[in-house]
C-alpha cells in the first residue's frame, strides 16, 4: 500500500500542477504558449481550478494510503 501511496502523491501533484497551470493561463496570468486555446478564456478557469482540486484530492488520498501501509 505504500508504493500505491507515493505513486497518488506524484500522479496526484501533476495533476495540481497542470490545473493551476490552466487556471492561471484562463485569467491571461500566463501567456504562454502564444497559439494555446485557453489564454484569457473564462471557462479555463474553472477547467483549471476544479482540476487542481482533484489532484489535491489524490494526493490526500496517497497520504492515507501511505499511513495506513
Amino acid at each position: 500500500m505504500r508504493a500505491l501511496g507515493t505513486l497518488f502523491i506524484v500522479l496526484g501533484a501533476f495533476v495540481a500542477f497542470f490545473g493551476t497551470f490552466f487556471l492561471l493561463q484562463g485569467l491571461g496570468i500566463i501567456m504562454w504558449p502564444a497559439e494555446s486555446f485557453m489564454l484569457a478564456d473564462q471557462q479555463w478557469v474553472w477547467n483549471g481550478a476544479i482540476i487542481a482540486v482533484a489532484g489535491l484530492l489524490v494526493i490526500l488520498l496517497g497520504r492515507t494510503l501511505r499511513r495506513r501501509g
